[in-house]
Order: structure tokens, then sequence, then C-alpha cells
């Protein structure tokens, strides 16, 4: 069995590597870095189970009723995301300490000036956004494929530089709120670019390589949200233990929120890779060993739980 799931591993990373999309890593470096080939084996069997509709890198939001409600209320969403910003909450809770800046998903964003505000994440809903967003939280609620929803701010002139998102269970929905409205300020995914307006949507497979850049004077605010991705049965007992997986990765806003054990394991280490930057300038071979053995546990703890889900999923399917 374990042969097997090495066999397939290997193949997947390959095919994920050399055929899909048509944007290319710039080397086995780049992949390993930015790829998060330990999720390809599962990811590249949700792409199998996945709906012909969604097998591409941009997808139609019309084929999706629900959708609708969030085109319908684009307005609403609009004052109470500028009211939030206003009041200087998405900067506030990104700052360096507080339980939000330790966010493992997004954690190389913040150099870059993005900022966000969780409204939901994968079956938790979080309490400062019932408290200050209380409209935007009850649309989505009537939205039954959004896993999680929050604020996305992208400051002027700033970028974000090619990267995917490690796991398949969802596709990611963005929708312009207060935007340039201008072809400056897009997003490039797969080589498919695309332009931000006020109150339009776009669906798109973030496990492709994408990047963002706002070459404009103006910011830019969206809705962004984890969509369902359609599936087999097969799929659907995948995207149950990514599930459980992300809802690990909960973030809070505010003391008033739960963090999930992610957040909490990645507060508790900050300290200590804080410290380990401190001893790449001081000692560049110590921290070279210091990082691999870091690295390597993480691999060797991913590698078990992929094996786990792998065997979890013979015992649901045979």
């Amino acid at each position: 069995m374990l042969l097997i799931i090495a066999i397939f591993s290997v193949c997947s990373m390959l095919y994920i590597y050399t055929y899909r999309g048509n944007t290319r890593y710039l080397s086995w470096t780049e992949y390993l870095r930015k790829g998060w080939p330990i999720f390809a084996p599962l990811n590249c069997l949700l792409y199998l189970f996945s709906n012909n509709k969604v097998r591409r890198p941009i997808i139609d939001t019309l084929q999706y009723k629900d959708l609708n409600e969030l085109r319908a209320n684009w307005e609403v969403i609009r004052d109470e995301a500028l009211a939030l910003q206003n009041e200087g909450k998405l900067e506030s809770i990104n700052v360096l300490g507080s339980d939000a800046y330790y966010d493992v998903g997004f954690r190389t964003f913040h150099k870059y000036g993005w900022r966000k505000f969780y409204l939901k994440w994968y079956g938790y809903t979080h309490t400062s956004a019932q408290n200050r967003c209380p409209k935007t939280v009850e649309i989505l609620s009537k939205v039954k494929n959004i896993n999680g929803a929050m604020f996305a701010f992208m400051p002027a002139n700033s970028e974000l530089t090619r990267h995917l998102d490690p796991v398949a269970c969802s596709l990611r929905y963005h929708l312009g709120l207060e935007t340039p409205n201008s072809d400056d300020c897009f997003i490039n995914i797969d080589g498919e670019q695309y332009s931000w307006r006020d109150g339009k949507d776009l669906l798109f497979d973030e496990t492709y390589l994408h990047f963002v850049k706002n070459n404009t004077e103006q910011s830019r605010l969206i809705l962004m949200c984890d969509f369902n991705r359609p599936v087999n049965i097969f799929g659907k007992i995948i995207n149950f233990c990514y599930k459980v997986l992300m809802r690990a990765s909960v973030v809070p806003n505010t003391n008033e929120d739960k963090g999930g054990l992610a957040n909490r394991i990645f507060k508790s280490v900050a300290p200590i890779l804080q410290r380990s930057k401190e001893l790449k300038k001081t000692n560049r071979k110590a921290y070279k060993r210091l990082k691999c053995l870091v690295n390597g546990t993480i691999i060797l703890l991913l590698v078990g739980l992929i094996i786990g889900l792998f065997q979890l999923i013979s015992w649901l399917v045979l």
C-alpha cells in the first residue's frame, strides 16, 4: 500500500510540475518552495473527481445561481467593508503580536501591505464579523457553497508575487467592492488576466499559479471567498478530510473569536522563527541546519497526515 501511495505521489508531482496549466515553474526549487508538492496526490484526485465545468483556471460564475445573492447585495457588503476599513480594523488586526497576525495560510502577504478581515472559515463564523458586519454575515449564510470568506485589502502600487493555494477542496471567488476599475489592477491566473470592477465577480481555481499587481494610485477592496469545489462522491470524501484540516487553520480577528490549532501553534513558535532570522545574519550555516531540521519535521508530519488520509479514504471506499 505504501509503495502504491509513493508511486502515485511521485506521478502526481510530475504531472503538476510538467503538464498542469500553461504556466510552468521556473525550476524544481520553485516548485518545492511554492507548489506545496506534499498535497499533490490528494489534489490530483480532486482534479480527477471534479465536475468538467471547473477543470480550467477561470470558471463562469453564472452557472452557480447561489452566487446571485452576493452579486445582488454587493453594495450592502461594500458599505460594511468600508465602515470596517474606516474604523482602522483592517490595520489593527494585522499588528505583530495580535492573534490575527499569526495566519499560517496568508502569513507571507503581510509584507506587501495586504490586509484581511475574516467573516467565516470552514464551519466557524467569526463573532467579530457578526458584531461588525451582520448584514454581510447574513448574506453569506444564504450561500450554502461558501466555505470561507473575508474582506481582502490591497494598497496602491503593490503586488503579490506568484503563488498558489495548497489544497484543492475549494475554488476562489472574488467580488469587487471598491476597486480602481482599471486594467492596471489585475490578477493573472495561469496566464489569463482579469481586472477587478466594482460589483463584478470572478471564480477561479487557486491551485494554478497566479500573481496580483495593483499599478494604480488607488487601493483595492474585495470580498474573497472559498467556494466549494463541485466533485463526485469520491471527491466529497477527500473534501471532508481537507475541510477538517482547513478548520484547524481558523484565524481570529479579535479576542472575541476562537483560533484554530494551527494559529495557536504558529503563535507559539513565532518567537523561535524570529530568533532564527537573527541567527541567519550571524551564523548562516547554523541557520541552514536549523531550517532543514524544521522543514524536515514539517514534511514528515504532513507525509504522515497524507498517508493517514489515503488509508482512511481507502477504508471508506473499499
